[in-house]
């Protein structure tokens, strides 16, 4: 089975491409001239519903296979659960005047916005939707569940990883290594659970 994923972002790459490493009879990759094709709006309120959205979008521009979209972000308890489907625009939605790279503005943010929160517990979400020629075919979740800590550790990763710690680890998901990092991945456990619906 070959599936055509929606995103051209490595690291996004990396954890689904490890997750299906155990299913031999699938193949993985990314939906050709991603990054000329102007992507959909996403007015959806939770992870599922954005994904859904991507998926629909980009099957149209490949009839006949089936194409995943992923929705993913961090939930911050402290914060009813911000900046969740704003992930990746929190310091944006937020009006942060800081420097530095997105990422970067968006972990300054996030920061700022839990000083002085007596809870940190976050959790990483996925949502994945398969579909083909329109159609939903399945579903996929994934969570990996930690804390929020003060200063950025580690350089590896990307996104809120450097201030993400994972609980049973006592590291953050910038400070681990590779293998160790894709085996926590809630992108993996929702490629997997998708996996469990398609085939």
């Amino acid at each position: 089975m070959h599936l055509l994923i929606a995103t051209s972002n490595p690291g996004k790459l990396r954890d689904f491409a490890h997750a299906a490493a155990a299913h031999p009879h699938i193949t993985l990759a990314p939906l050709p001239h991603l990054d000329t094709i102007p992507p959909p709006e996403e007015t959806a309120s939770t992870f599922a519903g954005n994904a859904l959205i991507k998926a629909l979008a980009y099957s149209a521009l490949a009839p006949g296979q089936i194409v995943l979209a992923d929705d993913s972000g961090l939930a911050v308890r402290s914060l009813n659960g911000a900046p969740g489907v704003r992930s990746a625009r929190y310091a944006e939605d937020e009006n942060w005047q800081g420097e530095g790279t997105p990422d970067q503005r968006n972990v300054a943010c996030l920061l700022d916005r839990t000083r002085g929160h007596r809870y940190h517990d976050a959790s990483y979400f996925c949502s994945l939707a398969a579909v083909r020629d329109g159609q939903l075919l399945a579903t996929g979740t994934g969570e990996l569940q930690g804390y929020l800590i003060d200063t950025p550790r580690g350089t590896a990763g990307f996104g809120y990883d450097p201030i993400f710690e994972i609980l049973e680890l006592g590291q953050t998901m910038a400070e681990l290594d590779p293998d160790t990092r894709l085996e926590f991945s809630h992108r993996g456990r929702a490629l997997i659970h998708l996996l469990k619906s398609l085939t």
